[in-house]
């Protein structure tokens, strides 16, 4: 039955999404459907062919009704009367190999074919130049198998343009690598592989022009096809994926469709159990082959944690966090160890002794500082941490400057003005000052520095009354074995505890371990963008901490509170 579109936003939250999963059901809600345009839609997509099959079937043939669900929601949620979609956006996330890619040149196709807008503009938005080049390949194949398309569309390969004969809509397929990315006229947007644009700091622009196009089409739609990150989600990614989230479990009504095929919270560490495997690959047996996805487990769990992380982000859509990202042990059980309020300030108010240790580079490296004290009454190590960045960091490692204005936001990080080239030096006196004021700084071996470029630090430091035996030149490398290994057993034994803090599941993440010998060292994954600097300074003031140092004479704590400025 036809029926006139609800202009009030419809209900898109699939609050028993984890039981319709875990039964091989829809993900798609039942929605009040334009029927005869989502079915028309159906038809015209069942009938193109896949060109890079043998015997180019149709994708009636190959696809499962998953698919054929979420095109029935895409294109019936357009009212022909009004001229009007009730669903603005969609949002995919399926894992690689479940045709995603095929998928989406059929949808922009479709899409083409039913736009009733003259000269509408059609992107199909890749992640790199190679991809793009196969996007417009597959979108060129399916014209090319049906005569009727042939000479209905006119194709510039040079261009990377498809353009409809009769009303002049033409698609467009980019890279967001190369090419340059404006939404202003774009009626249908598809952007394939959405986590890449994690990387790029004029992701959040690139979006708010691709959806202020829609504010002068409601026809329009946007639609974002995409697998889970690499590594742990950040920018616009983990913006994009939350808001997903966010609507999918009823939190945010929004026209947004969000099928997010990703486990249970319950299942997530049973990833590597086959019997998972179908829940979120609705290809298996079709496009995606479980003999293939069994032997790169092998491979995976031959080649350690970093192989297995990247297997089940990519294979599996497992969300990448901390124990996950590197190799090193005591990074498996650094999210246990998490506890709710752990803060700088229940540090000062809860322990008997405190110490910190500090570490960093360049201009375009962070400064971290870590601060472990020992609680007074559970003996408890707490450990805390900060880091500061420079404005240079953000311009010469634009690849992770969205995740550091993410941590800016937590609360994890501090980036500097471009006239402040001390605020980090202040800033870590700043904390170091207060754990003095509060009296649980001991009288030796109290701040843990790396030996190198630390002299600014010491000035500071020195004025605000710190001793020269209260600072403490900390071995690096090999040197720090003993800390290494004394994190990772009390982190298991939990008996180290710490605030869960977004930046240091990315650091560790970064983190990996190299054996020269009997001893073994901490190192960064990747050079340049892997920051593991707040990392080696919590291992600083481990160090001292391993010391079992004595504080100063106790003061009232409340008494402190009320005397000093508690800086945030």
């Amino acid at each position: 039955m036809n029926m006139p579109l609800r202009r009030e936003v419809w209900d898109t939250s699939l609050p028993d999404w984890e039981d319709r999963i875990t039964k091989g059901a829809s993900l798609v809600p039942d929605l009040p459907l334009n029927d005869a345009m989502a079915e028309k839609a159906v038809r015209i997509f069942k009938r193109l062919r896949c060109p890079d099959l043998i015997g180019m079937p149709s994708y009636g043939e190959i696809c499962d009704d998953w698919v054929f669900d979420l095109v029935r929601a895409i294109f019936g949620s357009y009212d022909p009367e009004t001229k009007r979609r009730a669903l603005r956006e969609f949002f995919l996330l399926i894992p690689k190999k479940n045709g995603k890619s095929s998928v989406a040149a059929a949808i922009i196709v479709t899409a083409a074919i039913l736009n009733e807008r003259p000269e509408a503009e059609l992107l199909l938005i890749a992640p790199t130049m190679t991809i793009a080049k196969i996007a417009f390949k597959q979108a060129w194949g399916i014209i090319r198998a049906d005569a009727e398309l042939e000479a209905l569309f006119h194709v510039r390969e040079h261009l990377r343009t498809i353009r409809h004969r009769v009303t002049g809509a033409e698609i467009s397929v980019k890279a967001a690598q190369g090419d340059v990315i404006t939404g202003g006229k774009a009626t249908y947007t598809l952007i394939d592989e959405t986590h890449e644009f994690a990387k790029s700091s004029k992701a959040e622009g690139v979006f708010l022009e691709l959806r202020g196009a829609l504010a002068s089409r409601p026809d329009g739609f946007l639609m974002q096809i995409t697998t889970q990150s690499k590594e742990s989600p950040a920018g616009v990614f983990r913006q994009e994926l939350e808001k997903a989230r966010s609507v999918r479990d009823g939190r945010m009504k929004l026209p947004i469709l969000a099928v997010l095929y990703e486990l249970p919270k319950v299942l997530q560490k049973s990833w590597q159990d086959p019997a998972t495997w179908p829940l979120v690959n609705p290809n298996l047996g079709r496009s995606v082959d479980e003999g293939f996805l069994a032997d790169q487990l092998t491979v995976a769990r031959e080649n350690g944690p970093h192989a297995l992380a990247l297997l089940a982000s990519q294979h599996f859509n497992v969300e990448i966090g901390v124990g996950q990202g590197g190799a090193w042990v005591g990074a498996q059980f650094w999210a246990q160890a998490a506890r709710e309020g752990v803060t700088l300030e229940q540090i000062i108010g809860e322990c008997e002794v405190a110490v910190a240790g500090v570490d960093g580079g360049g201009l375009d490296d962070l400064l971290g500082l870590g601060v472990i004290g020992r609680h007074r009454e559970t003996k408890r190590w707490m450990g805390w941490a900060h880091a500061w960045a420079h404005p240079e960091v953000l311009r010469t490692r634009k690849e992770i400057a969205p995740r550091l204005r993410d941590f800016e936001q937590a609360g994890d990080l501090t980036i500097l003005a471009e006239d402040d080239p001390t605020g980090d030096i202040i800033g870590v006196a700043d904390v170091i000052e207060r754990l003095k004021d509060a009296a649980l700084l001991p009288d030796a071996g109290a701040v843990g520095l790396d030996p190198y470029g630390v002299s600014a630090i010491i000035d500071e430091l020195a004025g605000r009354g710190i001793s020269d035996e209260q600072l403490a030149a900390i071995g690096q490398g090999a040197r720090l074995s003993p800390e290494i290994w004394g994190i990772e057993r009390k982190l298991k034994d939990g008996t180290f505890v710490h605030g869960g803090q977004p930046m240091m599941d990315w650091v560790l993440g970064n983190a990996r371990i190299e054996q020269r010998g009997s001893a073994v060292l901490i190192t960064k994954e990747a050079a340049g963008r892997a920051k593991i600097d707040p990392l080696m300074a919590l291992l600083n003031a481990f160090k001292l901490m391993s010391r079992n140092p004595v504080c100063q004479q106790p003061v009232d704590y409340d008494a402190y509170l009320k005397a000093s400025v508690v800086v945030a």
